[in-house]
């Protein structure tokens, strides 16, 4: 019998490139080729950052970047939602003036659930984004201030609006958006030419909520993972991509439930399917038996995502992508 396969991230050891881009007067998007992406705002008195990076030690690089452009205190730290690459990082910041950690009740209450098994889970799958994984303080990362629905936050005269437009990629996703500069930072609600992580998503939920994102018409969008966006239409097409493949995801695994196949087959029958059109984004083949799985058990009447384990996160992958002796 062969060896089960690795996780497709444990093969990617490759650095990547670093853009710090200006996308309007106060907001700024740091993003690494397919990377977890951080958002920054920089106000009149304060910097907020939005997601944290995946430990303290790869935060750093991003401090320093905001070092280049401004000594303003980074007073606020928001996770768009909770996973472990993109929260980890937070206490690099509390040395830079951090007070608040930011996050929804939602988001909150998936640490409550499901905190420590992500992080085992997260940390097993991308060994180069924890390659500092010591830097990381013992425990997991807690917010110090939730919100439901809307809140506003206020950086001098600048107002950062951070809602709750749906579930999607979590259930705890929230977006910030600079109204006057027609900027929003969308967390993993929304990818460019990366795929979607859906491992932990409502996929019958996910469009109708990109859909209530795309009525703000964002002129500039940074997304989860991906190149920043920098015009309407660039902005535009990334929620209806993102939209497309979630959909086509669960339409294809509920097809294939409907007709009694099983988890494999459906599998398999969908990277055939959706390889011509999503096989070049990044991560695709990493997503794909975590996303298949979450909308097989959402077709069958898992309503709730179901925790993903380090023990679990292998015997999928050994289940679906060992070929057998």
């Amino acid at each position: 019998m062969s060896q089960p396969k690795v996780f497709a991230s444990q093969a990617d050891l490759q650095e990547k490139k670093v853009s710090f881009t200006q996308l309007s007067e106060h907001a700024w998007a740091y993003t690494a080729e397919g990377d977890p992406n951080t958002g920054i705002i920089i106000g009149d008195d304060a910097v907020m950052v939005l997601d944290a990076q995946a430990t303290p030690a790869m935060a750093q690089d991003v401090i320093r970047r905001i070092r280049e452009v401004t000594s303003l205190p980074i007073k606020f730290v928001v996770l768009s939602h909770y996973h472990a690459v993109r929260v980890l990082g937070a206490s690099a910041y509390f040395s830079e003036g951090a007070q608040q950690i930011i996050a929804s009740r939602d988001t909150w209450d998936l640490i409550v659930e499901r905190g420590e098994q992500d992080k085992a889970s997260e940390i097993a799958r991308f060994p180069r984004l924890f390659r500092n994984v010591e830097s990381v303080p013992p425990g997991l990362t807690w917010p110090t201030l939730t919100f439901s629905g809307q809140m506003s936050l206020w950086l001098g005269k600048v107002e950062v609006k951070l809602m709750q437009v749906g579930r999607g990629h979590t259930k705890g996703d929230a977006i910030a958006w600079l109204a006057d500069e027609r900027v929003c930072f969308a967390g993993d609600l929304v990818e460019s030419q990366s795929t979607a992580y859906a491992g932990d998503c409502y996929f019958r939920e996910w469009p109708a909520t990109l859909d209530r994102l795309a009525t703000l018409r964002p002129e500039r969008l940074v997304p989860g993972r991906g190149p920043a966006l920098t015009s309407a239409a660039d902005s535009g097409m990334a929620i209806a991509s993102t939209r497309g493949f979630v959909s086509d995801v669960y339409t294809l695994a509920h097809t294939g439930v409907a007709a009694g196949k099983t988890l494999n087959a459906i599998y398999r029958e969908t990277m055939t399917a959706l390889r011509p059109r999503y096989g070049h984004w990044v991560i695709f083949d990493h997503c794909m038996p975590f996303d298949v799985s979450r909308a097989y058990d959402e077709a069958t009447g898992y309503e709730h995502p179901r925790i993903w384990t380090a023990e679990r996160d292998i015997e999928m992958w050994t289940a679906l992508e060992a070929r057998g002796p």
